[in-house]
């Protein structure tokens, strides 16, 4: 599952985006990916594992619910389970 949040360019500076993806790991659990930064800059990437898929969906929408709140826009989603945006 992957989801793509951008916030709209406030002056000259390039719009800010955000990079949600769920992907399972080798050993049962699941890994949440979040990568932010600013389009055609550097970025930060950072990983958070979970035991299940519920508890990783449930962080996921967590985090995209968040994201919205701060004027973020649901730009892409994909994956069969997309949660839809609020």
């Amino acid at each position: 599952m992957r989801l793509l949040l951008q916030q709209p360019a406030e002056g000259r500076e390039a719009p800010r985006f955000v990079q949600l993806m769920l992907q399972p790991d080798l050993l049962g659990g699941w890994t949440l990916v979040r990568e932010s930064g600013q389009i055609g800059g550097r970025s930060q990437v950072r990983r958070e594992q979970f035991l299940d898929q519920t508890s990783a969906v449930g962080a996921l929408e967590q985090a995209r619910d968040a994201q919205l709140k701060r004027g973020f826009r649901l730009v892409y989603a994909q994956g069969a389970t997309a949660p839809p945006p609020r």
